[in-house]
C-alpha cells in the first residue's frame, strides 16, 4: 500500500508520516478510479489541466474537504479558472504567471498556496526556472507581486538518479526560507520522501497504469 511505503520511508528518514501528504494524481483517469479513491478517504488530488479538473470537479461534484493541485503547466490566460478552482498551484514558474495569479487573486478574493516549479534538470522540454535563476524569482514573485511562496516542485530526470535532484530542491529551499517540497512520483516517491518531501505526486502505483 502507498501509505505504507510512505511511512516506511519516513521512518528511515526519522520523520513522521504524517508529514507527507499523498497526492492522487488523477489526470486522465476514468471517474470510476476516482470513486473508488474518494470511498477510501483520499482528499488531495493532483490535476494537469485546468479544462480536465473544471469537467471533473466544477458544477458541484466536488466533495467536501477536498483538495485540488494544479501539477502541470498553467497559461496565463487559465490563471483567473485555476485561481478560482485550485486550492495550491504548483507550477508558478515565471514572471507572467506569477502577475497573472496576482491579478486573479485579488479580484476573486481567493488566494491559493502557491509553490514554484524548478527545472532541476534543466530540460528544454520542462516547465520550470532553472536552479541558477530560482532565488530571484522567488523573490520577484514576493517582492513584486506579494505573492506567497508557500513550495517548490520539482520532476527530475527521468534519465538520472533523482536523489541529487531532490537534495537541489531541498537547498533552494531552505535559503529561501521555504517550507514545503513537492517532489516524487510512482517510481521514486519513497526517495523522495527521504529526502525531505512533504508531498509525493502518484498516479500509476495508485491508480495502475491509463
Amino acid at each position: 500500500m502507498i501509505l505504507d511505503r510512505i511511512a516506511g520511508a519516513a521512518k528511515e528518514a526519522g520523520r513522521a508520516a504524517s508529514d507527507v501528504t499523498l497526492v492522487a494524481v488523477s489526470k486522465l483517469q476514468p471517474q470510476e478510479k476516482i470513486a473508488a479513491m474518494l470511498d477510501t478517504g483520499q482528499r488531495v488530488f493532483g490535476e494537469n489541466r485546468v479544462q480536465e479538473a473544471a469537467a471533473r470537479w466544477g458544477d458541484g461534484n466536488r466533495r467536501e474537504g477536498l483538495e485540488l493541485r494544479l501539477i502541470g503547466p498553467l497559461q496565463s490566460n487559465k490563471a483567473a479558472e485555476a485561481v478560482a478552482l485550485f486550492d495550491v498551484i504548483e507550477t508558478v514558474d515565471r514572471e507572467k504567471i506569477a502577475g497573472a495569479l496576482a491579478e486573479a487573486m485579488a479580484k476573486a478574493g481567493r488566494r491559493p498556496r502557491l509553490y514554484v516549479q524548478v527545472n532541476t534538470g534543466e530540460e528544454p522540454q520542462k516547465a520550470g526556472v532553472a536552479p541558477g535563476e530560482a532565488d530571484g524569482f522567488i523573490g520577484v514573485c514576493r517582492a513584486r507581486y506579494g505573492l506567497v511562496v508557500e513550495g517548490l516542485m520539482c520532476i527530475p530526470p527521468e534519465s538520472e538518479p533523482a536523489g541529487p535532484h531532490f537534495a537541489l530542491l531541498a537547498k533552494i529551499a531552505a535559503r529561501n526560507g521555504v517550507g514545503k517540497l513537492s517532489m516524487g512520483m510512482s517510481g521514486d516517491f519513497e526517495t523522495a520522501v527521504r529526502f525531505g518531501a512533504t508531498s509525493v505526486r502518484v498516479g500509476t502505483a495508485l491508480f495502475g497504469a491509463r
